[in-house]
């Protein structure tokens, strides 16, 4: 827990629009968190200073000083402050902390130095991307790992290796870095297995008429990396009309009469700036309580057209890739627009991107090394609100349309979808701080954060979808994905935009019950392991009706009985009972450790602690006694408990009461 730095208010009322109940309580300022308490309801918020968009004070009313505090993963509040001072000084505080102004007073820094060292598999070495360039087949006879941007001298966004035609020689590299804004060059991103490729840049600086030699014959060995075909797609995700005014101030797009044998394509995908109007009106949505306002507010926000504007070119691209035609993508600057198409392409392509490991390498490489701005986009810091935009937010929805199409196609679930982006946005790791790699290297960030794959591998069983298929039916999933992108088809993300609308988390979706299924059954099965391994172990294979393969009777009051016959009629001699060295008490007290029930989350209200399940309180089952706690109850995913029960010694989620047990957990 944090220590309260700043201190507490007394007699806040947090405010519920849709009913009276309004709760009162206190509210705690600390260094990473803001908590309220309402003792009489048994509710805690408690919410990340990080995690806090925007803060406004409002006018004063007769009943205090009213805050409204926006949150980067969509939570709204509403407090009101009795006293107009203390208002103020929580307003203050809020945004000092919400948004420091240098990057190394952020969260992933501070809890660092704070005692909370990294994990053994810390995640910083879990990802190469020279391993990932590896898996594509690179580097081959047609493509080349290139050592020019070691130093990040040609583009210093870009990663410090980079994959170019093996035919391209230094002059051609550097002369289109010059050509191209930022220096973003055209480089490969995917390889397929027929050769296409998908290569990504920055639109040349073209103006009226210019033209560079040194580009024109980077796309062309580009091309000739693929003798399958007489051609290639150059995609501008822009719409016309935006990239024709960037040609007037000097920027623009290809001219098909300079580059041979290229087929040009816009797309009509907005701005940063049109994107993060959009967002704001979606969120304007949580004050509707009228139907036809939300869906005449939801039209006008225009968010599901960005999201299918974004599918519809991802599709482009993986249908070109897979008929054996290369493509060379770009919109303004190459890390917005690009790296979303870029990966939702590369997902439709390929079934390892679909897993949870290959969907991490596909943020490493589309997002993290060749320099998605996290840090301006996401508002780490203070800087320039124009900067902010919800790009990386809209690539997790758009993958999120494609999970609800296929969803035995993808080895994630949602949640591991909004973990993802709610790390994003906490800057509680380091993973996604700075704007580039380069940044990064800079920071030292491995050195001095945590990395969020890290703990995404200890409590990997929260993220697993009970429905995928691919290891069952491979023939099956290595099919290219077709998004279906019908106005029906594409649906606002309840869980992610409204998820704390109030009533939503009384319910359990159909998901958490799969989930929960899932890993009840994964429990069950390493017990039944282990069972079969102690039994095999006592010399009691065979049963007293000579059955080759018994049926064993699982039940935990007949087990013990039902051994002890076996054995009396086995006349084991004492000296094999030595050799086993465990007792019939033993094992039955091994076999408690294990849950064969869990309690149904849907009919839990409360936790043991008595704390009240909300949205702010994820229901965790305890792989022991089978109860449901709050994560407050559990212990850390790094200090995880291996159970005697289980055969596999595999560390899993227990409640501090069945940690605490020695030897065995009380059941």
């Amino acid at each position: 827990m944090a220590q309260i730095e700043t201190g507490k208010v007394e007699n806040v009322r947090l405010m519920d629009r849709y009913s009276n109940n309004h709760l009162v309580g206190t509210l705690y300022l600390t260094a990473t968190h803001f908590v309220f308490t309402d003792p009489v309801a048994k509710k805690q918020i408690w919410v990340l200073n990080t995690h806090i968009a925007s803060i406004e004070k409002q006018p004063l009313t007769t009943a205090g000083s009213p805050l409204h505090i926006r949150c980067k993963h969509f939570l709204t509040i509403i407090f009101i402050i009795t006293k107009e001072r203390d208002c103020h000084d929580i307003y203050v505080t809020l945004m000092r902390l919400s948004s420091p102004s240098r990057i190394e007073d952020l969260y992933c820094f501070n809890a660092y130095r704070a005692g909370n060292t990294r994990s053994n598999s810390d995640g910083w070495s879990l990802f190469d991307i020279q391993s990932e360039y590896q898996r594509q087949g690179l580097p081959n006879s047609e493509w080349a790992l290139s050592y020019l941007n070691s130093n990040y001298e040609l583009c210093d966004t870009y990663p410090r290796y980079i994959y170019v035609p093996s035919t391209c020689t230094n002059s051609i590299l550097s002369g289109s870095a010059k050509f191209r804004s930022k220096g973003r060059l055209p480089v490969l991103t995917y390889l397929h297995s027929n050769k296409a490729a998908i290569c990504r840049c920055s639109q040349p600086l073209s103006g009226l008429n210019a033209r560079c030699p040194e580009d024109e014959q980077m796309l062309y060995h580009i091309l000739c990396t693929n003798p399958t075909s007489k051609f290639m797609y150059v995609v501008d995700s822009r719409p016309r009309i935006n990239a024709m005014a960037n040609r007037a101030a000097g920027k623009g797009y290809e001219n098909e009469n300079f580059y041979d044998n290229i087929k040009f394509r816009f797309f009509g995908i907005e701005n940063i700036h049109v994107m993060r109007t959009s967002l704001a009106k979606l969120m304007e949505l949580q004050r509707t309580s009228s139907m036809s306002a939300f869906l005449k507010g939801l039209e006008s926000s225009g968010w599901l057209k960005h999201i299918r504007s974004i599918l519809e070119t991802g599709w482009f691209i993986a249908k070109a890739i897979s008929n054996g035609i290369s493509v060379v993508i770009h919109c303004s600057d190459g890390w917005d627009r690009t790296a979303q198409v870029c990966s939702i392409a590369a997902l439709l392509l390929d079934p390892f991107y679909r897993t949870i490991q290959g969907f991490q390498a596909l943020i490493e490489k589309d997002w993290l090394s060749f320099g998605h701005k996290f840090t301006d986009r996401c508002g780490h810091i203070t800087g320039d609100p124009k900067e902010l935009a919800p790009i990386f937010t809209q690539f997790i929805d758009a993958t999120y349309q494609l999970y609800r199409q296929y969803p035995y196609m993808f080895q994630f679930n949602e949640y591991f979808l909004l973990n993802l982006h709610d790390n994003v946005h906490s800057c509680e790791h380091g993973t996604f701080v700075g704007n580039s790699e380069k940044e990064r290297d800079l920071l030292k960030l491995s050195e001095r954060t945590r990395s969020l794959w890290g703990d995404i591998a200890t409590q990997i069983n929260e993220f697993i979808n009970p429905l995928y298929a691919c290891n069952k039916f491979k023939d099956e999933c290595n099919k290219v994905l077709e998004p279906k992108l019908s106005p029906q088809c594409i649906e606002l993300w309840r869980g992610m935009y409204f998820r704390f609308e109030n009533g939503i988390h009384a319910r359990e979706t159909g998901q958490d019950f799969l989930l929960t299924v899932h890993n009840h059954t994964l429990s069950l099965e390493d017990h039944v392991k282990f069972l079969i391994k102690r039994i095999n172990g006592l010399g009691i294979i065979g049963s007293k009706k000579n059955h080759s393969e018994p049926k064993y009777n699982y039940d935990k009051d007949k087990f013990s009985s039902e051994a002890e016959e076996i054995i009396v009629d086995k006349e084991l001699s004492q000296v094999e009972l030595e050799k086993t060295k465990i007792t019939l008490q033993e094992i039955e007290g091994e076999m408690k450790t294990v849950a064969v029930e869990w309690i149904s989350s849907s009919k839990v209200k409360q936790c043991k602690c008595s704390i009240t399940f909300d949205a702010f309180r994820k229901k965790n089952h305890c792989w022991s006694c089978g109860h449901v706690f709050c994560t407050r109850c559990m212990p850390d995913k790094d200090t995880f408990t291996s159970l005697p029960g289980h055969s596999s010694q595999r560390a899993v989620p227990v409640c501090e009461r069945c940690a605490q047990s020695s030897p065995y957990c009380p059941s």
